[in-house]
């Protein structure tokens, strides 16, 4: 069922350059003054995941909705299409954004948190995939990636929760997030419409058992089903 807040995305760039005036003209509109959704109240939490198959320039996204206390799966959506966008570093969201919206739009759920695999303002442009994402369709968004990119942090402490800066120069731009005591970080930045502190705790409120959130978890199988499948 599609959402009633998803906005269709800007023409698709023909080019690099294109691409990033898109960016420009987009990332003034990421909202980083919001504290976003209280972890401590109940959460859909949508994951949302992209699988290639590059030989046959297919692009499959999941979108699957959680209870964000108990896990339970409330709804889930799949959409394939063609890739794009050209493998460009910086540029990715271009790759995947119209078939992830495709597929947030099916689900029979509203998100009251959507997680991304892959950055938000934690991004050489300050707009990755998470900031796109949520300017595009309005909710907050956060982004969980699995290594730093380009910027340094220091370790955080081995705990489940400690956490470090992840920077740019001086610039924080998002946190190295422990969430699993002796198990290697991953890197929280925010989308849109949620401060870090709280994508930091809703990150570890959707982690249970392993590295990555569930939510992560979830889209990843799925959206390499449908892409198996397609």
């Amino acid at each position: 069922m599609t959402q009633p807040h998803l906005q269709l995305p800007p023409a698709r760039p023909a080019n690099e350059a294109e691409a990033r005036a898109v960016q420009d003209a987009l990332r003034d509109r990421v909202v980083l003054d919001e504290p976003g959704p209280s972890p401590a109240e109940p959460l859909v939490a949508v994951g949302v995941d992209v699988a290639y198959d590059d030989a046959r320039d297919v692009v499959a996204a999941a979108a699957v909705a959680l209870d964000a206390d108990s896990l339970t799966v409330l709804a889930e959506a799949t959409a394939v299409g063609r890739v794009a966008f050209p493998y460009v570093p910086g540029l990715l969201a271009f790759r995947e954004i119209p078939t992830v919206l495709d597929a947030l739009g099916r689900l029979a759920v509203t998100p009251g948190l959507v997680v991304c695999d892959g950055y938000g303002v934690a991004h050489p442009r300050r707009f990755g995939l998470a900031s796109h994402l949520g300017v595009l369709t309005g909710l907050p968004v956060v982004g969980v990636a699995k290594n730093p990119f380009a910027f340094r942090y220091e370790p955080p402490g081995p705990h489940r929760g400690d956490s470090s800066p992840l920077l740019d120069g001086t610039e924080e731009v998002g946190r190295a997030l422990r969430t699993r005591d002796g198990v290697k970080p991953v890197f929280v930045s925010v989308g849109h419409r949620v401060g870090l502190e709280t994508a930091c705790a809703q990150v570890l409120r959707l982690t249970r058992g392993y590295r990555l959130p569930e939510t992560t978890r979830a889209a990843d199988t799925l959206c390499r089903r449908a892409l198996k499948d397609a």
